[in-house]
């Protein structure tokens, strides 16, 4: 029987046969290969390597071309090299190629900065320093770029308000163990990213431990209300390296990033926020500052960033200035304030056909989501009697997810928490730079200025301290 199926698997043409083993994975493939002589000839048919080179590596007609060897060899190749990323390769390369395409249009010298990838040993060397395993998705990711240098501006997004700016570099792999962390409230968790101006950096956790789960993503904020120091909350940005890292790449090449002076600004822009009366249109976008906002006690600062734009279509005499504004602010409670100012961030644009003016300003919560909506008043410039308002559109400002610290002492500073829970809330626009200096500094004394020697280390503080004195940021190091 079994002599008789072999012998007609032999008789069958070569066509039906590589059909159906088109169908197989390189698992199967290479078991096909073992049963029989004539399975052994077809499994190695270049046409199914090329398909499978395609899927797991991305490669190309050109790869080939220029490594001059057959689809099974360069398959071969590339699985002893980096087989145990299969899983991950194919979706963390194609990001890492479409950032790139995206960039090299946008802004090419951000390209520039980044490293080649990292080699196995040199992972494994990582890994042997910090006594912990890095996750097979991040060491593969590593594989094909090893961070980038220290520059700014940094890959992974950056923000700018009036006299704050953040701009966060995704570090290598040799930067990033040197600020492990060991200490209590921070143990086993790695730094991704780091902010020069702000100290700012994202963290994975790389075992569930004081009540992280492993390989989620998050920035660290210290519980100002506890009195445990080790108290330290989390506001969480992803899942795992590959859901935060594609998300990321994925928000950057749809636009929904946009490239401002060179540089992403992580604003989101959610579509229906746009509104047009007669020949203006208003839309927002917005963004969350995890550096200045602490989940104890409740202080959650946002940025917005406002585009009004009169239509090309308009006709000259339409030309018309803003006189003020109006906000209607409404927080996850229900509460409602009214806030009305001249002007936006001090200025009355005036407005022409096809003209379009942006400006940013920043809002404070005491709850974990508001949203405003209001107008502008405008006048014509023809007619200052001619008043009119144009719509703002409502716009939601929510915080991330966040988790509380575990070891958060049941007993806190004398503070009065009550003092922290004001249901009101204001926007910005009065601010001038020196008073949003002031704020900027007010929430970050306990945050940010003495965090680097405590959570680093003395060489990664010897690093920070060396950078900020290059920014003309002069914290101090304990």
């Amino acid at each position: 029987m079994a002599a008789s199926m072999a012998l007609n698997l032999d008789n069958l043409p070569s066509d039906p046969l590589l059909l159906i083993l088109s169908f197989l994975d390189f698992r199967d493939l290479v078991s096909c290969s073992l049963v029989s002589r004539r399975l052994n000839e077809l499994t190695g048919h270049n046409p199914l390597w090329k398909g499978l080179c395609q899927k797991h590596w991305l490669l190309t007609e050109a790869d080939k071309a220029q490594r001059g060897q057959s689809w099974k060899e360069l398959f071969r190749e590339f699985y002893a090299d980096l087989g145990h990323y299969i899983n991950h390769y194919t979706t963390l390369k194609k990001a890492w190629d479409d950032l790139k395409s995206y960039l090299g249009q946008k802004c090419p010298r951000m390209i520039a900065s980044l490293k080649e990838g990292a080699k196995e040993e040199e992972l494994d060397a990582i890994e042997a320093q910090i006594g912990c395993k890095l996750p097979n998705d991040y060491r593969c990711s590593y594989r094909i770029h090893n961070g980038q240098k220290l520059v700014v501006p940094g890959l992974m997004g950056s923000m700018a308000l009036s006299n704050h700016y953040r701009s966060e570099d995704l570090l290598d792999i040799e930067t990033a163990a040197g600020g492990f962390q060991q200490r209590k409230g921070m143990r086993q968790c790695l730094p991704l990213t780091f902010c020069f101006h702000t100290g700012l950096s994202q963290y994975m956790a790389l075992e569930s431990t004081e009540g992280r789960v492993r390989n989620e993503i998050f920035y660290h904020c210290p519980d100002q209300l506890a009195q445990d120091p080790s108290a330290i909350d989390m506001f969480i940005t992803g899942s795992s390296f590959t859901e935060w890292f594609t998300s990321y790449v994925q928000n950057v090449v749809t636009g929904e990033y946009p490239i401002i002076r060179d540089q992403i600004f992580r604003y989101v822009h959610d579509k229906k926020c746009v509104a047009t009366t007669g020949d203006i249109t208003v839309s927002v976008s917005t963004s969350f500052l995890p550096e200045l906002s602490s989940v104890h006690p409740p202080h959650f600062f946002f940025t917005y960033r406002i585009r009004i734009e009169m239509a090309r279509s308009a006709l000259p005499e339409s030309a018309c200035q803003l006189d003020s504004r109006y906000w209607k602010i409404t927080n996850a409670n229900g509460n409602v304030e009214e806030v009305r100012g001249p002007g936006v961030v001090g200025e009355f644009p005036v407005m022409t056909p096809g003209k379009v003016h942006e400006y940013a300003s920043c809002t404070t919560f005491s709850t974990t989501s508001e949203y405003m909506e209001g107008h502008y008043t405008f006048h014509r410039l023809k007619n200052k009697e001619e008043v009119f308002d144009i719509s703002i559109p409502r716009f939601h400002m929510v915080c991330p997810p966040f988790r509380e610290s575990i070891v958060r002492s049941s007993s806190v500073s004398e503070v009065s928490v009550a003092s922290f829970h004001d249901d009101n809330s204001s926007d910005t626009d009065d601010y001038e730079e020196g008073e949003l200096r002031e704020v900027y500094l007010l929430q970050n004394e306990n945050l940010r200025g003495s965090e680097f020697g405590v959570l680093y280390g003395p060489a990664w503080s010897g690093l920070c301290a060396q950078v900020l004195h290059l920014s003309g940021l002069h914290w101090k190091l304990h």
